[in-house]
Formats: structure tokens, sequence, C-alpha cells
């Protein structure tokens, strides 16, 4: 996941153009993509998609021809979705269309105008303090032109057409946390589910931010969608913060809340706001889908968001790994919760007849088995899930769940 993270960085991303055809290309290399190309203009909700960006060169050069900001060295040195613009101007007037960050003089910060026709560079505060005053050669080799806006997705087909959604954004620049780590946890947690059978369809959104899930999201039967998560600052080091479905109580709130307490990890979760990432869109109150959001520190929580501090040395290998681990877990529950009707509910069903008190026989773990499988018998009248029965029994979702397919293959219980 580091690696991709790497390979990732360079490249210019934005809401449209090469640079997330170029992410995706590279993602295409880990696992199959469905890449979605929609044209300029297209209504999307209260939407319409935007003119495409794309970018060869910029530079603001001294009179001696030196670059002192130079877009070849990092893609966060342009304005994001700047209009060409090739002029001499002294610095008096190029300071209009610098930005900087005084309160972090080091580090170059992410800045976009997407919707207003405007151009400029970012620097460090200690490059801007350094540049003697006269005139400097500007110049933004980019494009605006009709194009089109690019997204992708990846499905494991599961035992029901009832989906999963993972979404990620494709549209940050050399932005390592925020959202190359989100990338690329997405990415190997569908390899993994490509090797399972699992329950649920599992669909993978790979979208520029707002405006690639508002079209997603106009173009897609939505009724099919039961769970999600969209993942993002998936690598820096801190802990675990999920924050809530608008929903509050929807099943994937659940699981996370489940998992992340019977984990011991470290976390926090918050109630839903409408606003960071994608999740606001989906849980937009027309659609109001049951989905979360699963970041290690939050957006806007870590100094180095939006700057050139987050870089690929800022998001650490085993963090990914967490985030993964996680995303792993909670899945496992999720895909495996179900609602049960006892078959024989007037007292207990005599288990040993039917070989499943012999089934135990010589486990460690016997007495745990034979209570999961009284606790799932009790609570099966279609109202309690597996994981009520967890969470109730104090008893690992794992061993309530072979219980039940113990339980289900014997034709004691039925979904």
């Amino acid at each position: 996941m580091h690696e991709l993270v790497r390979r990732l960085y360079p490249l210019c991303r934005s809401i449209t153009g090469d640079g997330v055809r170029a992410t995706l290309d590279i993602v295409g290399e880990y696992l199959p993509l469905q890449v979605r190309e929609v044209p300029t203009g297209t209504r999307v909700l209260d939407w319409t998609v935007p003119q495409e960006w794309n970018i060869r060169d910029a530079y603001v050069a001294d009179a001696s021809g030196r670059r002192v900001v130079d877009f070849a060295a990092s893609s966060l040195h342009v304005l994001g979705y700047s209009v060409p613009v090739h002029r001499t101007m002294p610095l008096s007037e190029l300071r209009a269309h610098l930005y900087t960050l005084p309160e972090q003089p080091d580090l170059v910060p992410y800045r976009t105008s997407y919707y207003q026709p405007q151009w400029g560079f970012c620097l460090s505060q200690n490059t801007l303090d350094a540049l003697p005053d006269g005139d400097y050669e500007v110049r933004i080799d980019s494009t605006l032109a009709d194009g089109h806006l690019t997204y992708a997705e990846h499905v494991v087909p599961g035992q029901v057409t009832d989906e999963v959604i993972v979404s990620c954004h494709t549209c940050h620049p050399s932005l390592a946390n925020d959202n190359l780590a989100g990338i690329a946890v997405a990415t190997f947690l569908a390899r993994e589910l490509a090797e399972q059978q699992p329950y649920y369809t599992y669909r993978f959104i790979y979208a520029p931010g707002t405006v690639g899930a508002i079209t997603w999201l106009a173009r897609n039967r939505v009724e099919r969608v039961k769970h999600g998560l969209v993942l993002a600052c998936a690598g820096d080091r801190g802990p675990l913060t999920y924050k809530r479905s608008r929903r509050g109580d929807a099943e994937i709130d659940r699981v996370m809340r489940y998992v992340l307490v019977n984990s011991e990890r470290p976390h926090s979760t918050h109630d839903f706001t409408p606003y960071g990432y994608d999740e606001r869109q989906y849980c937009s109150p027309g659609f109001n889908l049951g989905v979360g959001s699963l970041t290690r520190t939050p957006y806007a929580a870590y100094p180095e968001y939006h700057t050139s501090g987050d870089n690929p040395d800022f998001v650490s290998a085993d963090a990914m790994a967490d985030t993964l681990a996680v995303c792993r877990e909670a899945f496992a529950v999720l895909d495996r919760n179900r609602h049960y009707v006892n078959q024989s509910p007037y007292g207990e069903p005599q288990l040993g007849r039917r070989g499943l008190y012999d089934s135990l026989g010589g486990r460690s773990d016997a007495k745990e088995a034979q209570l999961a499988m009284l606790w799932v018998l009790n609570l099966s009248d279609g109202t309690h899930s597996l994981l009520d029965v967890a969470e109730r029994s104090g008893l690992p979702f794992d061993t309530v769940g072979v219980a039940a397919d113990a339980l289900r293959d014997a034709g004691l219980i039925k979904a």
C-alpha cells in the first residue's frame, strides 16, 4: 500500500483531467476497473459536469530565468484549475496571485479555484520572503476545454445484489494521506474481498470529491445500496476515527462501533455533520444512505492537512495496515449479520440428537460455543440480528456466527 501511495504521489490530480486517468491507470494494475467518462455539460442532480482541466507546465522565473516556483517540483505549486497565463510582471502585482501559509512558513498550501476563472501559485512563506523586488516571468501552460469527468468502479460480486459501497476521492494532487492512503486501502480491501465469496456485492467507487460522488449518485440505482463507507486520511499515525451516518443508527454505524470497541484500539466516534468528505453526498436527505466515514485523524485536524507536509513520509505503512484490518474486521461482521427465526421456538430444542453437542467435542471453547447456540436460539425471533446476540451475550461475533451456521444447517433457524 505504501508503494502504491509513492507511485501515485507525483501525479497532478483534480476533479477532471489526465491526472485522474493516470491515477486510475495505476490502480487498474492492482485490480480491474470500469472507467466511466461523463461529458462536460451533463446535468447531474443540481450540478453540471465542468470543463476538463489539464496542465503541462507552470513556473515563476526571476530575471535570470531561474524558476523560483516550479510545477515540475510539485503539483501543489499551482492553484488548481488555473486558467492559462504567460506574462511578465513586477512582484508587487504578482503577490495577488501567490498563496502561502504564514503560520507554517516551510510548507506549501493546497488551493483550488474550480468554478471561478483564476490563476495562481502556491509556495512556502519562506520562499516568498526571499524573493527580491523586480520583474518575474509567469507561465501556466494549462487548458480548460470541454471534455469529461472521469470516475471508476470495481465490483466484487456477492451472493445477493444488495450492495455495500466503499468510496474514496481521486481529486487531490500530491497529498499522501488525503487521499492516496484511502485509495490504497480501498484497493487492497477490494483485492482481499475478491478472494472470498461475500454475501453482499461490494462496489468500490474512485471518484473526484463532491461533483464526482454527485455524478455517481445521479447515474446509479441507489436502492441497491444497503451499507457504505467513505475512506479518507487512512495512513497517518493518529487513532482511528469513525463518523456515523446521518441516520446515526445504520447497521454500518453499529458494526463499526462494535468492531472498534471490541478491538480495544484507540479510537473516537462522532455524529454526522454535513461537512467533510463524500459521506455528506451519500447521506444527503434525498438519499439518506447508511454510509459512514472512516479516517484516522479527521480532515483539517492535523498540521500537515492540505499542505506539502502531507507527503509519503508522513503516512505510515503500519497505520494503513491497521486501517485495512479494521475494514476487514467490520466487513466480516457486516457480511454475516443476519436476522433469524427459531423453527422450534416452544421450549429448548434437543441439540444432542441433532449432533450439535457432539460437534463441539474436544473444542477448547466448547462451553462458549454451546452458550452461543443457546443465545442464538433464544433471540432468533426475527427482530434480533446476530450482532444483537453478540452484544447482549458478550460473546465474540465470530463464535455467534459459527453457532448460527450450525443451527441453520440443522434446520433449527431460518434466515
